[in-house]
């Protein structure tokens, strides 16, 4: 009969043999690590609900601006990322709040919606992001990770 310490002995040997055989890549660590860093414990997700780059070919003339909306946590985010780089949003229902965009290996940029719920962030540039919408004396709701 085998307990929980023969169990526990052939988990740790089985897992020595394949990081011997085939160790995990540092890059992969420190990507995972940084992953779990943008973790935001008891935020609300607010998933994407709508994005016009995924209109069919055809059904929307091209332009430089690609709209976004984000529903979640009894928040709407509607965003505007322009070609040049520049975030604009507007909160439903309107409220003054936080507006936090963040971006792996960048730092976080820092906007204010004002009382219609309104916001701009300035030179975000591409590559994936995530907004964090932190109401006074509310909870945050976090958009999920999109790529502008």
């Amino acid at each position: 009969m085998s307990g929980p310490a023969d169990e526990a002995e052939l988990a740790a040997g089985i897992r020595a043999a394949f990081l011997a055989a085939d160790p995990v890549p540092e890059g992969v660590l420190a990507a995972a690590r940084a992953a779990l860093a943008l973790r935001l414990p008891g935020a609300a997700l607010a998933g994407l609900a709508a994005d016009d780059a995924s209109a069919p070919a055809g059904a929307r003339a091209t332009t430089a601006t690609r709209t976004l909306t984000f529903t979640g946590g009894g928040v709407t985010v509607e965003l505007e990322a322009s070609g040049d780089g520049e975030v604009t949003g507007r909160l439903t229902p309107p409220s003054p709040a936080r507006v936090r965009l963040r971006r792996p290996a960048h730092a976080d940029r820092t906007a204010l919606a004002d009382e219609e719920g309104c916001f701009a962030l300035p030179c975000v540039g591409e590559g994936p992001v995530s907004l964090v919408v932190e109401p006074p004396g509310g909870d945050a709701v976090v958009t999920s990770w999109i790529r502008l």
